[in-house]
């Protein structure tokens, strides 16, 4: 389970708990947070950190902050001093959809964090337990509606872009789907690979690797294509279902007021690493799709999503609290 191993080397590599990577201009360590717990984005910030360590010498300190669907770390960082010392990695619900779908949010992306870099673009994908009957989402959909008590989904967090996938999903087929959420992607793969769930829903990074060790199965993902790391998985498209659709990312942000002289020097250093062969083949089969952005570039993408999500959250009269 290449997750896993990643997981445990990277830890192994920094010598203290999830440590590891750059260093400030005063020459103390950076914390890099991670709002979610276990997971792809905390495989992919101890990456980031361990390659930013052995390249740069920098000196990070990878931490995890989960709860409240990645308020809890969106806060953190919020009120973190902008002294160069902080940034965060966060998928696309903490900036984008959480103060879209939560009423109970009190920090704004826009305002309240620089934009450093987006490190990767991801679909997400639907999973169901090793022992269910389905094999496409047509089975899924069918039984759904033979079991209405029991069409119970799992998912990283509430409000999350699972979550709202599953939304999705339920109102294209009609059908009732109930989240279960969970702390991060890593309780939530846990559950399902026991059986204690019979469906879950996360980024393709999160579930690919139980997939190919046939733990459970992966059913559809939500791009417009079929991946090169799944080409025997369709699309919700392909499947009948044309409306979902949904792509996430994950990106590095710091502190509002955080030098620009220090997030460019971020940005370039991630960019770099992002983009170099070695992070090619450890990470894509994971099903991250690198970009390695500039600032500005994901600070484009955040009012673009923004922008987007919006009149589609306010459509579907969906809220998570």
């Amino acid at each position: 389970m290449r997750l896993a191993k990643i997981l445990r080397i990277l830890t192994l590599a920094t010598g203290v708990c999830l440590a590891a990577v750059s260093r400030a201009d005063d020459g103390g360590p950076i914390r890099f947070l991670v709002p979610f717990e276990g997971g792809s984005a905390t495989a992919l910030a101890l990456y980031l950190a361990e390659r930013a360590n052995a390249d740069y010498g920098a000196h990070i300190h990878v931490e995890e902050k989960p709860g409240a669907s990645g308020r809890i770390g969106a806060m953190v960082l919020k009120n973190a001093p902008p002294d160069g010392k902080t940034m965060a990695l966060f998928p696309f619900v903490v900036p984008v959809l959480a103060p879209l779908i939560f009423k109970d949010v009190h920090y704004d992306a826009v305002h309240d964090f620089a934009p450093v870099s987006q490190i990767a673009a991801y679909p997400l994908a639907l999973a169901v337990s090793q022992d269910h009957p389905a094999t496409s989402v047509a089975g899924f959909v069918a039984w759904a509606k033979d079991h209405p008590t029991e069409s119970f989904y799992g998912m990283g967090s509430t409000g999350s872009l699972a979550q709202f996938l599953g939304v999705m999903i339920a109102q294209e087929a009609g059908i009732v789907l109930k989240p279960v959420p969970y702390k991060g992607a890593g309780p939530m793969t846990v559950d399902l690979v026991a059986g204690h769930i019979p469906a879950g829903i996360s980024s393709v990074s999160d579930l690919i690797e139980m997939h190919r060790a046939h733990r459970f199965r992966i059913i559809a993902v939500s791009g417009t294509q079929r991946l090169a790391q799944l080409p025997d998985v369709p699309t919700f498209i392909e499947q009948g279902y044309p409306s979902v659709q949904a792509i996430g990312w994950v990106g590095i942000f710091a502190p509002r007021g955080t030098p620009k002289t220090v997030v460019d020097r971020w940005s370039s250093m991630f960019a770099t690493i992002v983009h170099s062969p070695q992070a090619a083949a450890r990470l894509a089969e994971l099903g991250f799709d690198l970009t390695g952005t500039s600032s500005d570039e994901l600070a484009a993408t955040l009012d673009a999503d923004i922008a987007r999500w919006a009149p589609i959250v306010k459509a579907s009269g969906f809220h998570a609290d």
